[in-house]
């Protein structure tokens, strides 16, 4: 989507990511849990330059690792456009690198090219993986969960094949309990900061032009006059109300819970993340019997205060369920 190919490196000859792709992700998950973490500086900007915590130089070798990646690809887009060697976009990059002013000079410097590609990365990595990691926890821990999905997938897919796009009409339960996730344990408590441009009234509040807004993920998703029994994870609850060949969608447009974003800067992969979310996840619960391992009792369910993701990394047992000829790397 950004820069029209899969991997940065050649990958594996399985067609999982190679070292070069590992050594990337590595470094986005790296940013992202430390750009919003407590650092003290932040409110005694005095010790900024001691870097008491470590994080600047963590973030400063993470960021040099995505940049090690992502400048020579701009950088050569930028050099094709200007000599004429590219005209129709592909990609978001093409499309950054095409913008032009009223005198048709670039609207966008290299460095702000540069910024704009690391931003669509972060932005971009971390909902679906969170939201199935919760998911895929909570029905561990609610074994009828588990197996409804499972037969849903079985009767819809079988076991001789992969799940395919073209499956995902008939998979609402799947999408049910990725929805569930979303709803339960968003990616983030809040989203960033708006401005009201002009007084307006929301759900009965009266907001003053120049108003600063916090809009609250946490709070819509348990908010109990809209979902009954907030705190359990029932994905049946995404099923009522909905009637026979109606699909089950991931984004909510009436505002009941965020799994992506709304309005006019909404995410703009909204449809590739639904995508992305309901093959990763199907394939998955579809692919592998998911057990506890024997030394645990259930699975624990606490998460950082502030934090979005799980206090234990989730570790869980997958054993093959399909016919052998299926997976990949058994041909």
């Amino acid at each position: 989507m950004l820069f029209n190919r899969r991997y940065f490196g050649e990958g594996k000859a399985d067609g999982g990511p190679g070292y070069e792709e590992e050594e990337y992700v590595e470094a986005i998950f790296t940013t992202l849990a430390h750009v919003y973490s407590f650092c003290i500086s932040d409110y005694l900007p005095v010790l900024r330059a001691l870097d008491l915590e470590g994080h600047a130089k963590i973030m400063k070798e993470a960021t040099r690792v995505m940049d090690k990646y992502h400048h020579p690809i701009v950088e050569d887009r930028i050099r094709q456009r200007r000599d004429g060697k590219k005209d129709e976009p592909h990609d978001l990059l093409d499309v950054l690198v095409s913008l032009t002013d009223d005198n048709d000079n670039p609207l966008l410097s290299t460095t702000e090219i540069k910024a704009e590609i690391c931003e669509m990365n972060l932005a971009a990595v971390d909902n679906p993986s969170n939201a199935l990691e919760w998911a895929l926890a909570e029905m561990l821990n609610k074994p009828e969960t588990l197996q409804k999905a499972k037969d849903e997938l079985d009767n819809v897919v079988g076991k001789d094949r992969l799940v395919q796009e073209s499956d995902f009409p008939k998979l609402n339960y799947v999408k049910a309990c990725a929805r569930e996730a979303f709803r339960l344990h968003p990616i983030s408590p809040f989203i960033p900061p708006h401005v009201s441009v002009a007084d307006t009234t929301a759900a009965g509040y009266f907001i003053p032009k120049g108003s600063h807004v916090v809009l609250s993920r946490e709070g819509l998703g348990r908010n109990p006059k809209v979902w009954d029994n907030p705190s359990e994870f029932k994905p049946e609850r995404h099923l009522q109300g909905c009637n026979e060949g109606e699909e089950v969608v991931l984004a909510e447009p009436e505002l009941r819970l965020l799994s992506f974003s709304r309005g006019r800067r909404g995410c703009p992969g909204v449809v590739l993340g639904s995508s992305m979310t309901t093959m990763l996840f199907a394939r998955l619960l579809h692919g592998f019997d998911w057990s506890i391992p024997a030394n645990q009792g259930t699975i624990d369910l606490s998460q950082p205060m502030g934090e979005s993701f799980l206090a234990k990394p989730l570790v869980a047992v997958a054993k093959p369920r399909l016919s052998p000829h299926v997976y990949p790397c058994s041909s």
